[in-house]
C-alpha cells in the first residue's frame, strides 16, 4: 500500500507497506543524480558513526521516474532531552574529518546543485563554490544591480572575515534545518535528507540558527563537547548567506529583503 505523505521540491514522498513491512520512499521525474548524492550523503554520515540516519535499501528508476527506498523510522516529537543529545553526536560527528574542504562528487542542496571540487583553502573553496556560485546564479535569475554590488563588496572582504581563524575540514550535515532532524521513541535522535561535504563545523551550527527549532540544550550539549571558536557570530552570517541565497533562487522574491538584510550586517562588520 502506497500512502502519500506530500510533496515538496518537485517530487513526492511516501509510506509503502507490506503486511508488517514499511518502507519511506521517495519518487521524482528525472532525479536519479540527486537520489545518488542523498544516498551517499547519508552512507557517509552512517559510516562516521556519530548520528543516527535512515538506512539506503535501494534506488533506481522506472520510465523515467526516480525512487529512492529508505527504512521507515517512526519518529516521535522533538524534546529536550533529544535535543541535547543531538549536540553531543554533531560535536562528535564533526571530528570526523576529511584531508580538505569538499566532497567526492559535487551533489545537491535541496535542488539546486553544490559544486565540491576540494581545496585545502577554505575561504576560496567558500568564494568560488558557494557564495560566488549562489551569486552567479542570482544574476541569472535576475537579481542584479543592488545585490550583485553588494556581493563584489562582500566577496573582497571575506579573507577579512576570517582573519586569524583557521578551521578544519568536518563532515558536515550541510543542511541541518529544525526539518531534518527527529527522534525515535528511545529519544535518540536521527538526520536525514543531506547536503554532505566536509567544511568548517561552524556551518552546520549557522543553519541551525536560521530557522529555529532547536532548543538551548542542544547548543550547550555541542558547546561542552568542542567549544565554538571566537569570531562565530560574524562568520556565522556568512553560513547564513549562503542558504538565504539559495532559498532565494529556489523560492524567489521572498527571501531578498533576507539576503539584501544579511549581506549588509556582514559588510558592517568589516568595515
Amino acid at each position: 500500500m502506497w500512502q502519500s505523505l506530500g510533496r515538496g521540491l518537485g517530487g513526492s514522498a511516501w509510506r509503502v507497506t507490506c503486511g508488517s513491512s514499511a518502507w519511506f520512499v521517495k519518487t521524482q521525474t528525472g532525479a536519479l543524480d540527486l537520489f545518488n548524492a542523498e544516498a551517499d550523503g547519508l552512507k557517509a554520515l552512517m559510516d562516521c558513526g556519530a548520528i543516527r540516519v535512515p538506512q539506503v535499501l535501494g534506488m533506481g528508476e522506472h520510465n523515467a521516474e526516480s525512487f529512492l527506498v529508505l527504512e521507515w523510522l517512526d519518529l516521535g516529537l522533538k524534546n529536550p532531552v533529544a535535543a541535547a543529545r543531538l549536540g553531543k553526536a554533531l560535536a562528535h560527528q564533526h571530528q570526523c574529518q576529511g584531508a580538505g574542504f569538499g566532497w567526492r562528487h559535487n551533489n545537491f542542496l535541496g535542488a539546486t546543485p553544490q559544486f565540491n571540487a576540494y581545496s585545502d583553502d577554505w575561504v576560496k573553496f567558500l568564494h568560488d563554490h558557494r557564495l560566488g556560485f549562489q551569486l552567479r546564479l542570482a544574476s541569472e535569475n535576475g537579481y542584479r544591480g543592488v545585490l550583485q554590488e553588494q556581493g563584489v563588496k562582500l566577496m573582497a572582504r571575506l579573507p577579512a572575515l576570517f582573519a586569524g581563524y583557521t578551521p578544519r575540514p568536518s563532515l558536515l550535515h550541510g543542511d541541518l534545518w529544525s526539518g531534518n532532524w527527529g527522534v525515535l521513541g528511545s529519544a535518540e535522535p536521527v538526520i536525514f535528507d543531506p547536503a554532505v561535504h566536509y567544511g568548517d563545523r561552524e556551518a552546520d551550527l549557522a543553519m541551525t540558527e536560521l530557522f529555529g527549532g532547536f532548543p538551548q540544550e542542544f547548543y550547550s550539549a555541542y558547546n561542552a563537547m568542542w567549544p565554538l571558536d571566537y569570531g562565530y557570530r560574524v562568520r556565522r552570517d556568512i553560513y547564513k548567506l549562503y542558504h538565504v541565497l539559495n532559498h532565494l533562487n529556489l523560492f524567489g522574491d521572498a527571501y531578498l529583503k533576507q539576503v539584501r538584510g544579511v549581506m549588509g550586517t556582514l559588510l558592517s562588520a568589516c568595515m
